[in-house]
């Protein structure tokens, strides 16, 4: 066991599960963060041997999310509810919504330990900011868990950030359950952030590959076209520019759409309509 691991394993109220690779700590390692074990970065090494765009893809996730948050702050949001937030690393939701008005609430949601843990580290002290371990896939669990009911209003408008979550929920029927629930939770006046992997530069192997090294974690994966990551908006008018690859929402700085399709992902942010 590396300096690294230990590390971990001493953060942690009780050990992790190391036997199979973690889908949130490959992801870390893919951001070039420092929470994975040995067996994640195997896992995550194999599927960047066969589809180096998995890299691209998790930095263009959270470049989507920063840039999704700013608009959401620029059209009055003050409240967040991230689905699946994952390892803390540069750019998170707090961090962004608290440059502009530290009174913004945020509450982080994620199933696995190491997330967790980092994540309750990262905000001791922190105001207005809460982390609650839950399955995002039991959405009454989440809404009522004590991080969340207590630290959002549900009665006013919320942004709701399912950022890279939602492929973790492979059938189609429980996913359009999952987002309805969450969309009847929340206010008229509401957002939904969306991004979802698919296939648009990827080959066909490398889609098979990837789902390949993904059914070795606990979360198997499914790849979903434009269309059907549309449908997950269901109830809300999305901002301009629409679903668009995920790069190529509201972009920093130009960006062809060869070099979007390279994240292999489409993001949007819809408006709850009252």
């Amino acid at each position: 066991m590396g300096a690294n691991e230990y590390d971990l394993f001493r953060a942690m109220p009780s050990a992790p599960d190391t036997d199979r690779p973690n889908s949130a700590r490959m992801y870390d390692y893919y951001l070039g963060g420092s929470a994975h074990f040995a067996i994640d970065r195997k896992a995550a090494d194999d599927a960047l041997a066969v589809l180096p765009q998995s890299a691209v893809y998790a930095r263009a996730n959270r470049a989507f999310l920063g840039r999704a948050v700013r608009f959401l702050l620029s059209e009055g949001v003050d409240q967040f509810l991230d689905l699946g937030s994952g390892i803390p690393t540069v750019g998170n939701v707090h961090e962004i919504a608290h440059r502009i008005d530290p009174s913004v609430r945020v509450a982080y949601v994620d199933h696995e330990p190491v997330a967790v843990a980092h994540a309750q580290r990262m905000l001791t002290g922190q105001a207005n900011v809460t982390i609650t371990q839950a399955d995002v896939r039991d959405p009454q669990s989440v809404l009522t868990a004590p991080g969340v009911a207590g630290m959002l209003d549900f009665s006013r408008p919320i942004a709701v950030l399912a950022i890279a979550i939602l492929p973790f929920v492979p059938d189609d029927a429980e996913v359009h359950r999952l987002v309805a629930s969450y969309r009847e939770a929340s206010a008229p006046g509401s957002w939904l952030a969306i991004s979802h992997i698919s296939q648009v530069s990827a080959t066909d192997e490398q889609v098979r590959v990837a789902h390949e090294v993904m059914a070795r974690t606990p979360t198997p994966v499914l790849w979903r076209d434009r269309e059907s990551v549309l449908s997950l908006f269901d109830g809300y008018a999305l901002a301009d520019p629409g679903l668009v690859l995920s790069p190529l929402w509201r972009p920093d700085s130009q960006i062809s759409f060869g070099e979007a399709g390279q994240a292999n992902a489409y993001g949007g942010v819809g408006l709850l309509a009252g």
